[in-house]
């Protein structure tokens, strides 16, 4: 909601000039047209030094020549947007000037459409601070122009305009314009912000996933012994860690494609509730932190992290644009999890487990991407951003999960039948009751998916969802009574 801090009406003859990064949108353009640039071509990275010998200016047109920014899906401050075409239909003059480069400023520019003139860093002069205010004050006079902006950056700014406007700014930035100038409008940060932004950021609702690190432990019946069960600790935390890291590298990788998505739009690096150098430092200390956790765990499980890591960066970076591949490299990563359980304990991982999980997991991938694409067909849009699936590939995606899931309770069933499963439990014949109890939740999970009622991701709607739970604890007493020989 705006906030009105002068009382005094605006005047229209007054140039307004606006800044763009953190203003106008709720992210930087530098910051932007570098992940680009390293997502297409890592390697760039090493002439990053060698642009930056030349000055900041130079580093961003060097940057702004070799991308093409999507000026459709950047996170606009709408709120902002709605004010500066009242001012411009009331006669006023509007300038955009930023520290940008100019030429990514035109662009954004051109789409918006409300500016009467574009300013911007032209690859000598970095327009960012005093350097900003003397150009202004040269332009327009002092205190001859009013000023929009966000950060410290500014208030030097704010110093020679007549009046400010504060947008998205903390609460020390905006007493800070107040102590310099007139405030004439104040623009709110939106989003939650805090401890709450950086949840969803690392997404730890995705942590029930890395519980299947003590799915080894649990089927060789070792969850009492104490050495194997605090290993299986540190590995889920290790695993929780390294995770959440992805997670947060794929969503800087993927900026463009989960601004045009209709849920993902709403995370916190795409919607610009968390900045791009926020999201790089989140990275590091999580990755950090599970190399830390992971180095007092046998070096097995050192190397089944490395794969994770390694797989989940090709999936980010290429693997997920392959058709079908990223269906199969998400079911893997689930897998994987396993084999880190088996690799932190070690305990041997069962043939019949690998086999269940595979397609199992498969079966979640295959939901996952289904869901996506039926959102997208019932909006309209021929194609998942990226990824190549059309809505025409509906009923093939649904015939390929519902068949792996029901494979999976086909793998369930032949171990249940084979001489492996006599020793680990007194009564193995209850174990028949699992394959109707996973064939029924497996179904209800592609019934809603066809439904469209099915959330895009089947791990957090399972998290959600009191049937699942339900099925969790049946599947659980059932596991009980096998074991220590209960009768029905």
């Amino acid at each position: 909601m705006n906030t009105n801090l002068a009382n005094a009406p605006t005047d229209v003859q007054t140039p307004l000039c606006v800044d763009l990064d953190g203003t106008l949108i709720r992210t930087d353009l530098l910051w932007e047209s570098l992940i680009i640039l390293l997502a297409r071509n890592p390697f760039y990275v090493f002439l990053l030094p060698v642009w930056l010998i030349k000055g900041k200016a130079w580093l961003k047109r060097q940057l702004s020549s070799r991308v093409v920014l999507d000026t459709r899906s950047l996170p606009y401050c709408s709120e902002l947007l709605e004010y500066l075409r009242d001012q411009r239909q009331g006669g006023r003059r509007l300038v955009l000037i930023t520290a940008s480069d100019r030429a990514l400023a035109e662009a954004v520019a051109e789409h918006v459409g409300l500016f009467h003139e574009v300013i911007g860093s032209d690859g000598a002069r970095n327009l960012k601070g005093p350097r900003k205010r003397e150009f202004l004050i040269e332009r327009f006079g002092e205190k001859g122009f009013d000023y929009a902006g966000n950060s410290w950056a500014d208030v030097p700014v704010w110093r020679g305009c007549s009046r400010s406007i504060v947008v998205n700014a903390s609460e020390r930035v905006g007493k800070q314009a107040a102590s310099v100038s007139t405030v004439e409008r104040t623009f709110p940060r939106a989003g939650p912000g805090g401890i709450k932004t950086l949840r969803r950021a690392i997404r730890d609702h995705q942590c029930v996933k890395n519980f299947l690190i003590f799915l080894p432990l649990v089927t060789s019946h070792q969850v009492a012994h104490f050495a194997p069960l605090l290993n299986a600790l540190l590995g889920f935390i290790a695993f929780s860690f390294c995770a959440s890291s992805v997670y947060v590298l794929n969503d800087l990788v993927d900026l463009r494609n989960d601004r045009l998505h209709p849920t993902k739009r709403k995370r916190p690096l795409a919607s610009g509730d968390l900045s791009i150098p926020q999201g790089l430092a989140l990275l590091v200390v999580l990755m950090a932190a599970a190399v830390l956790t992971a180095l007092r765990l046998p070096v097995p499980f050192l190397i089944v992290l490395g794969i994770y890591y390694s797989l989940t960066l090709a999936y980010s970076l290429s693997l997920k644009r392959r058709l079908l591949v990223d269906i199969f490299v998400l079911g893997g990563l689930y897998t994987i999890r396993v084999l880190a359980g088996s690799a932190a304990t070690g305990i041997e991982t069962s043939p019949w487990l690998l086999a269940f999980c595979l397609f199992f997991f498969l079966s979640l991938a295959l939901v996952k991407r289904y869901t996506e694409l039926r959102v997208l067909k019932d909006e309209h849009r021929s194609a998942i951003s990226a990824r190549g699936y059309i809505p025409a590939d509906l009923p093939l995606l649904g015939s390929l999960g519902t068949s792996s899931g029901f494979l999976c309770v086909l793998v369930l069933a032949l171990y249940v039948n084979s001489p492996q499963v006599i020793p680990l439990y007194r009564s193995p014949a209850v174990l028949w009751f699992l394959c109707p109890l996973i064939l029924y939740w497996i179904s209800r999970i592609w019934l809603m998916a066809y439904r469209g009622t099915m959330n895009d991701d089947p791990v957090l709607f399972a998290v959600r969802d009191r049937v699942s739970y339900l099925t969790v604890a049946c599947g659980g007493a059932i596991l009980a009574m096998a074991t220590h020989n209960w009768r029905l």
